[in-house]
């Protein structure tokens, strides 16, 4: 049966499922207990990206990855209820971006019809997160066309971010790394992982003191418990100091950089 329930109602019913499944990765049956959750809700794929990409996370970290319930045939093939796919799709490539396993998502992606990946521009996201994770140009224009697809959905454009993010040999990376950011609301002002990206960028860029300030708010901003990424801020913040010193030492003597 298929709920219709009203915005608040419904946010607090996806808020219940992504609780459930935290709390019953031991059953390897969870993704299928979520994927009928998420089918009872009809959930739209906006709505299965943001609770998916989050359990999976959770999933993860916790020694229950998604890549040891899941086998890629449920990924690949036909099924009649598409909610269930989809979540069991954007459980898995989520897991795979995670791990930073590009190739293999990328592989995965190629095997799923394009008529069913047409119905879901998050699923297109993590083929262009591949990609551009790959440091392929290609990415680029995939990215491209999932934004006139998919629009500003913060989701998405997390992906999008991380793929440029871990590309570092993309063209014009900075660049898209900065518009990616301000397409998320409030420019990420608020979002520790956007900030993070972007200090990545003023530091590639040279702009050393907006770079330290950007990754010190992304560390305020950062929920107590965030260890691993917290360490990964920590780097960003100590990649964006030492460039700096190195530009100092490069100066000649009596100049100093902004």
């Amino acid at each position: 049966m298929t709920h219709t329930l009203s915005t608040p109602d419904r946010a607090a019913a996806l808020a219940r499922a992504v609780s459930h499944a935290t709390t019953t990765f031991a059953d390897p049956r969870w993704p299928a207990c979520l994927a009928e959750v998420l089918q009872d809700l009809n959930a739209t794929w906006q709505e299965s990206a943001q609770v998916c990409a989050g359990v999976a996370w959770q999933a993860r970290a916790t020694g229950h990855s998604a890549l040891g319930v899941l086998h890629p045939d449920q990924i690949t093939g036909h099924r009649p209820d598409p909610v269930t796919g989809r979540t069991y799709r954007h459980l898995y490539l989520s897991t795979l971006r995670y791990d930073f396993r590009c190739r293999t998502l990328e592989s995965v992606v190629g095997k799923v019809p394009v008529s069913v990946l047409n119905r879901d521009p998050y699923s297109w996201a993590l083929d262009a997160f591949a990609r551009l994770g790959q440091s392929r140009s290609e990415g680029l224009a995939r990215m491209e066309r999932v934004l006139d697809t998919a629009g500003d959905h913060p989701g998405t454009l997390h992906v999008l971010l991380h793929g440029v993010w871990l590309g570092g040999l993309l063209p014009r990376r900075a660049h898209w790394l900065l518009a990616l950011v301000d397409r998320l609301p409030d420019g990420g002002a608020g979002d520790p992982i956007a900030l993070f990206r972007k200090s990545s960028a003023l530091r590639s860029l040279g702009r050393y003191p907006e770079a330290l300030d950007t990754i010190d708010r992304a560390l305020e901003l950062l929920p107590p418990g965030e260890l691993a990424v917290h360490a990964d801020l920590v780097r960003e913040r100590a990649l964006v100091t030492a460039a700096h010193d190195l530009t100092q030492l490069a100066l000649p003597v009596g100049k100093v950089a902004p």
